[in-house]
């Protein structure tokens, strides 16, 4: 027998003792197998030894599409709004249509849009208000600062900060969410003429603006962004 023949033979042998052994530890199915435990299934939960204490099921929370706990999502709302408040009813609304909606996540990115709106407009940046305004908004926006460069008048602002920002009014229709906040900030800004005279504001005075903004969104859509729906100012 050739030296291929002999290596042949000997790991064939080797085979068949490693295949043996590995028999008698695993066992051989014999038709009577448990099917594997699912800890998720029901009947299987039901079999879990803390399950079976005192006779009583545990039940597991229950969870949204988005695999979090349906409680869960409530409760962020009525951190932010009392419970039993028009406020809160409609703020779970919104929840209920769009579970990602978290309120102070909101007003955290409200008041970043405060600021972004408020000095592109003294800019004269259309294009950073054409993405956060609605068209009716922009349309606004835009003829005021076409008019402010037609009679060749420069406004300059400095924004200081925001001292509050609460959403006041929450609404669901259909599938398009509205809020509305009233913003208080603080604001130096001063207008100019084409000669450089001031001639509205003051350079040097921090004033404070009293705004009430609605920001909107189709909770369908897929653009994640709200849009400035309507602005008004409070004495």
């Amino acid at each position: 027998m050739g030296s291929f023949d002999f290596i042949t033979l000997f790991f064939l042998v080797a085979a068949v003792i490693i295949f043996l052994q590995l028999r008698s530890v695993l066992g051989r199915r014999t038709g009577r197998e448990r099917p594997p435990f699912d800890p998720f299934s029901p009947r299987d939960a039901a079999e879990r030894p803390e399950a079976q204490d005192n006779g009583k099921v545990i039940q597991l929370p229950r969870r949204d599409g988005n695999g979090e706990e349906t409680d869960t999502r409530y409760q962020r709302v009525d951190s932010f709004a009392p419970a039993g408040t028009p406020l809160n009813a409609s703020l779970r609304q919104i929840v209920d249509a769009d579970p990602t909606f978290d309120p102070k996540e909101f007003v955290n990115g409200a008041r970043i849009a405060y600021e972004m709106i408020v000095l592109a407009f003294a800019d004269g940046d259309r294009k950073t208000l054409k993405g956060l305004l609605s068209r009716e908004v922009y349309d606004g926006f835009e003829a005021a600062i076409a008019e402010r460069e037609s009679r060749g008048e420069v406004m300059k602002s400095t924004f200081v900060g925001i001292e509050k920002a609460d959403i006041t009014h929450a609404e669901m229709r259909k599938t398009e969410a509205s809020l509305t906040l009233r913003i208080v900030s603080q604001l130096i800004s001063a207008t100019y003429d084409k000669a450089g005279t001031l001639i509205e504001g003051d350079a040097e005075a921090v004033a404070e603006v009293n705004d009430l903004w609605t920001f909107s969104r189709d909770l369908r859509s897929r653009d994640p962004n709200w849009k400035l729906i309507a602005t008004e100012s409070e004495t």
